[in-house]
């Protein structure tokens, strides 16, 4: 008896369950066993096109569905929401308010977190931090932010993102994946499946976390934010670690030679082959083909990871601390690095920027940890000739209130959560560069002109790498889903 008639004698309770089955009770009893059995490729709502069976394979839709402006991404995720108020809403009529009640008309009834709804008074506080305006734009930038002062003419920024979301797990998932609820692909993971990756020895996603520089206690983030929910799961995020490891599980175990280890991935590549064949399941193809990527990537990451060829210059550039692997600069440079590499999406976390307290100083910490680096990394991409083709994203969550959170006195205070306006800027990859979109008003509370929506802003991004978000669908459990759900437009303004 061969090795195939063996694994074919092996039923699983799965399978048992599937024979014993007959009439329609086949079909409903896989669809509760294997949602994603149904699930079908990008494509139009009405395609009938079948979904690929290897994670290699060409999408039911071409994509790109137009010439594209970036080739790639890379998200500076600035987790815990920066305040807009300190750092780029320049409110200079705060200073009449400061210390007076929020009025009424400006809050308007809208929701707070229940970390501030028990306060009895809600004043307002003007930005602690002077601001000027740079470049030939004349952006108001804050003074925590001299280097990316320098850069405002090659950046767009954005005051008036907004989220239906007021809490940190259901806004980062949203601005993440679209969607409030945990499960659905993340846009890495969406960027990846559509348009796959021009790097064969390293992933499409990949995801770099760097720690707080502010002294209060961060929020956590979980992998599933780099997840691929109902896509197959050769395009999730992979994350890299600082050290000698960078990559989990990559290095090959004591005793073992690369020949050796050669030999026994070809061996496991035809035992997966015959499950393949006989069970049908794509996820066997992408077990077979991350341990042939993660083969390739036992060269290709310690290549990747050595910084000892860059420069002093390029170490000067980012800051002091991008000679210590794991940090903010360090990622960045690593980004860099990974878009040199055409590596399709490229995610940094950096956490610590929720001031509930102590803003004042937390928040000039953690600029003191970021502020070069970011600009750092549009200019080097820009000398490089990178920035053309690359979107540079900069941003948290949402916002922070322009009331005080605790107690407000003449050195200190906090805000709170705010979803109705905030600030990202973006770079690069046919962007419109020196250029401010969007008015709050005189308390950086609501948006007066140009809102972007979370679904908007997803939908300019794909728009920018040449996909229609209309069109990038995934049919799962009998729905064609997209990242941005059932809304979002494309902003045009902000187009180069």
């Amino acid at each position: 008896m061969d090795l195939k008639q063996q694994l074919e004698l092996m039923i699983t309770r799965r399978q048992l369950f599937g024979r014993a089955a007959t009439g329609i009770g086949v079909t409903a009893l896989a669809s509760l066993l294997k949602p994603d059995i149904f699930a079908q490729g990008l494509g139009h709502s009405t395609s009938t096109t079948a979904r690929p069976t290897t994670p290699s394979r060409t999408p039911a839709v071409k994509l790109p569905h137009f010439a594209a402006k970036a080739k790639r991404i890379i998200y500076l995720h600035q987790s815990g929401a920066p305040s807009q108020i300190d750092l780029f809403d320049y409110k200079p009529a705060l200073a009449k308010y400061h210390g007076s009640e929020l009025p009424e008309t400006i809050r308007m009834g809208q929701r707070i977190t229940g970390m501030t709804s028990g306060q009895s008074s809600f004043p307002v506080v003007n930005s602690l931090f002077k601001f000027a305006q740079h470049g030939q734009s004349g952006a108001w930038i804050s003074e925590l932010l001299p280097h990316t002062a320098k850069i405002v003419d090659d950046i767009t920024i954005i005051k008036t993102v907004n989220t239906e979301a007021i809490n940190h797990d259901p806004a980062i998932t949203f601005i993440q994946s679209g969607s409030q609820q945990p499960g659905r692909p993340s846009m890495g993971a969406w960027v990846s499946y559509g348009l796959g990756s021009e790097n064969e020895n390293i992933p499409a996603f990949v995801v770099l976390l760097s720690q707080a520089n502010a002294l209060n206690t961060d929020q956590p983030l979980f992998s599933r934010l780099w997840g691929s929910g109902f896509l197959p799961s050769s395009h999730q995020g992979v994350r890299f670690r600082a050290g000698s490891d960078p990559v989990l599980y990559l290095a090959d175990a004591p005793g073992i030679s690369r020949t050796t280890r050669r030999q026994m991935l070809d061996v496991v590549a035809k035992l997966n082959k015959i499950k393949m064949d006989a069970y049908g399941d794509p996820e066997i193809e992408t077990r077979i083909s991350q341990y042939e990527m993660a083969y390739r990537m036992q060269t290709s990451v310690p290549e990747l990871m050595d910084l000892s060829k860059e420069p002093d210059s390029v170490f000067e550039m980012y800051g002091p601390d991008s000679r210590k692997p794991g940090t903010y600069a360090a990622n960045c440079l690593l980004a860099r690095r990974l878009a040199e590499r055409d590596v399709r999406f490229i995610q940094l976390y950096h956490r610590g920027w929720d001031q509930h307290n102590d803003l004042p100083r937390d928040l000039a910490l953690q600029c003191k940890g970021t502020d070069q680096a970011s600009a750092a990394l549009v200019q080097d991409l820009k000398q490089r000739g990178l920035l053309d083709d690359t979107l540079v994203i900069w941003g948290g969550e949402f916002g922070r209130t322009v009331y005080c959170q605790g107690k407000l006195t003449e050195t200190n205070y906090g805000r709170d959560h705010h979803p109705r306006c905030f600030t990202m800027w973006m770079a690069g990859g046919g962007m419109k560069s020196g250029f401010a979109l969007g008015e709050t008003d005189d308390y950086s509370y609501n948006v007066v002109s140009d809102p972007v929506p979370v679904h908007d802003l997803h939908a300019t991004i794909l728009h920018l790498l040449g996909i229609d978000h209309l069109k990038m669908t995934y049919k799962f459990q009998g729905r064609e889903f997209r990242l941005t759900d059932v809304e979002g437009n494309v902003v045009q303004k902000v187009l180069a």
